[in-house]
């Protein structure tokens, strides 16, 4: 008897603790939260501009399917161009996957180790980076080195440290490590900044082009840029924060830790050809496993994207949102969500 007591206290408790951790949650989410799911993925993201939103585009590649392509909202607000779905978008950090296969080529040629220091591939660091002479490449790759995130410093957006990358790097040159080497895992833009640095003194020319060369040309992706200086800024998706009135797009991010551009469908079909196998050979992909994931999201001022190969399903969907600040993360995160569901119903 006094189980069975127990147990409705404890189950009256959950309900209590679940209904009063309503009245913490936005709004703006609960309203999406409690919207029924719609039948389409089209009148999902027609929906989804309703949650302030600019615009939206989604790509998606599911076996047995031609690719589809999704578009509400605006390309560009002021001059009222609706969202193009084969528009050019800032990509963020999901350049960090092309850089990582980079890297996982490179080991495979034996032109880089990944035990290899920082310390070894830039000495001028020693001593301006702490535990330079323990912090392998390896570490890097999975941000697992310790070295702060220079997009964290205050001003970093404001004084445009994002358009020079000694200009970023000097923001932690000389501070204190965010932890011993290998210790913890903590996302740095920084780790990147250093691998494309270390890239371009191996290969001897930009990393850039050797990404071009041996992941794009490969798989065809024509509209897939490594820097926002390559392209026609008319062809690349406007970018806004709330409650800011001007468009984003013109301010530029050359790191390698997020400075690609390119559209939804090629990032899909790079994104499929590094889950299915046929952008790496076998002794690549092994490297690639064991060093970096195999999907990415990505986050820029005006930009948000989500970038995934959901498996179950066997299809790729990339989602771009040009708008950042507020709840805007949070709601594309769960518009997403609600998109993979739709294609999970009808499978």
């Amino acid at each position: 008897m006094a189980k069975k007591q127990s147990k409705r206290i404890l189950k009256i408790i959950l309900i209590m603790a679940s209904i009063s951790s309503l009245f913490f949650v936005p709004w703006i989410l609960l309203r999406l939260l409690l919207t029924p799911l719609p039948d389409t993925v089209q009148e999902q993201v027609n929906d989804a501009i309703g949650y302030g939103l600019d615009g939206m585009i989604v790509y998606v590649d599911q076996a047995g399917k031609p690719p589809e392509f999704y578009a509400a909202g605006w390309q560009d607000r002021k001059n009222k161009i609706p969202a193009n779905p084969k528009a050019l978008f800032r990509i963020a950090s999901i350049s960090k996957l092309y850089v990582a296969v980079a890297v996982a080529k490179l080991v495979n040629d034996n032109q880089l180790s990944l035990d290899k220091t920082l310390a070894d591939y830039m000495p001028e660091l020693v001593g301006r980076i702490e535990n330079a002479d323990k912090i392998t490449l390896r570490m890097m790759v999975q941000h697992r080195s310790g070295i702060p995130n220079y997009t964290d410093f205050p001003g970093f957006w404001v004084n445009d440290y994002s358009k020079n990358t000694k200009e970023s790097l000097d923001l932690v040159l000389d501070t204190p490590a965010d932890f011993k080497p290998d210790k913890k895992y903590r996302y740095s833009n920084t780790n990147y900044l250093l691998i494309g640095e270390i890239l371009d003194k191996t290969l001897g020319y930009s990393h850039h082009q050797f990404i071009k060369k041996e992941v794009l040309m490969p798989l065809g992706l024509n509209d897939t840029y490594s820097l926002l200086s390559e392209v026609n800024l008319d062809d690349v998706m406007s970018g806004y924060a709330v409650d800011y009135e001007p468009d984003l797009k013109p301010n530029d991010f050359v790191s390698p830790a997020g400075s690609m551009v390119a559209t939804a469908q090629d990032v899909g079909i790079f994104l499929r050809a590094l889950n299915d196998g046929s952008l790496l050979n076998d002794k690549e992909q092994a490297i690639y496993t064991s060093i970096y994931v195999y999907e990415h999201t990505g986050l820029l001022p005006g930009y948000s994207s989500i970038a995934k190969y959901h498996k179950d399903i066997d299809a790729v969907v990339v989602q771009f949102v040009n708008t950042s600040g507020g709840y805007s993360w949070n709601v594309s995160e769960k518009i997403n969500n609600r998109i993979v569901k739709i294609l999970k119903r009808r499978k």
